[in-house]
């Protein structure tokens, strides 16, 4: 029995559609630069956003890690979230493997971070301190979409400071469907962009790192340093290209889900809708009587990561039918609790 899963957007399956363009993969060895169908989503998505140059990676993590040592030597500073994925979710890896220090500030409830508390963070340019590099942004942060004005002064803080800015834009495609603009107008702000594949796009692995020829170069060569290069792997840049050509307007079903979702839970006595979402993710506080609430879900195939705030996500997987299912099962939870 197939699970209806609310835990994240990592979760979704190829479809059978998604499954039959993979079989029309042209490979080839891309760590020699010879697999074709490689060759063509690293181009479709850099001119996508409007840079010049793309790399396929096998993750999220490793396009971000890979970034991040292209654009700071040993002894840099990145600053960053204090709850960015470049920062608390993937592994250390720039402290741990470029010797990359970071410098996190708390995000704004907005998903923004005070550029103010940003300049005040710059390192003056003395051998005492770690040089200040590079500055990344998250888009879109716990479901939030961070504003154009507010990409726009980043950029104009950078550009002051002479940093690079780089965006996890892991959920960038969510944003641009709910700003109803085209990547381009987000991505002209950055001096790199990381994009996922695997979340909401609903293709199975991948993310790409995008920016200049020359740092897309430098990232290639930490791809390959860091055990990220991969052989025929053009079924996954096949499947890649097919989500970004056909699943990328649906992710405004994502968002019109989570709408309902949040309807329907605001509903239910007890269970609190922190805000209103923007996107494909809604945050959710439950008192107490709800403590046994994931281990009862999931004896009814229903999959959630409970915590003091639970994160339910609507995805490729994810239908009006589904939503209607959790909220039934969860009134039945309550009413088996009172007895």
């Amino acid at each position: 029995m197939i699970s209806i899963d609310f835990r994240s957007d990592t979760v979704t399956l190829p479809t059978a559609e998604m499954k039959n363009a993979m079989m029309t993969a042209h490979l080839g060895d891309d760590v020699y630069g010879d697999d074709q169908s490689i060759n063509a989503l690293e181009d479709y998505v850099a001119k996508r956003l409007g840079l010049e140059s793309a790399l396929f990676t096998p993750s999220g993590t490793s396009a971000n890690l890979v970034g991040i040592m292209a654009h700071c030597q040993r002894g840099d500073e990145y600053i960053v979230g204090g709850t960015a994925h470049t920062y608390k979710y993937e592994g250390g890896g720039a402290a741990v493997l470029g010797s990359i220090q970071p410098q996190p500030i708390e995000f704004e409830s907005d998903g923004t971070i005070d550029l103010e508390k940003v300049e005040k963070k710059i390192k003056p340019d003395n051998f005492h301190f770690a040089r200040t590099t590079l500055l990344c942004l998250e888009n879109t942060q716990d479901g939030k979409v961070l504003p154009l004005e507010y990409l726009q002064e980043a950029y104009k803080l950078c550009q002051k400071h002479t940093l690079s800015l780089h965006l996890d834009g892991a959920r960038i495609c969510n944003a641009a469907v709910a700003l109803g603009i085209e990547l381009r107008e987000i991505t002209q702000y950055f001096n790199s962009v990381s994009l996922c594949l695997s979340k909401g796009l609903g293709a199975p692995v991948g993310s790409l790192f995008c920016g200049t020829k020359e740092l897309v170069d430098k990232a290639r060569r930490w791809r390959k340093v860091t055990g990220g290069g991969m052989r025929q792997a053009g079924f996954l840049a096949e499947a890649g290209l097919y989500a970004l050509e056909n699943h990328f307007d649906r992710l405004s079903i994502d968002h019109q889900n989570a709408q309902i979702l949040a309807t329907s839970l605001q509903e239910i006595p007890g269970c609190e809708i922190i805000e209103k979402p923007q996107t494909n993710m809604v945050f959710v506080r439950f008192d107490e009587r709800f403590n046994e609430l994931e281990n009862y879900l999931a004896s009814k195939n229903i999959l959630i990561s409970q915590d003091t705030y639970t994160r339910f996500v609507t995805h490729l997987g994810i239908t009006t039918e589904d939503i209607s299912t959790l909220q039934r099962e969860i009134l039945r939870f309550i009413e088996q609790s009172h007895t």
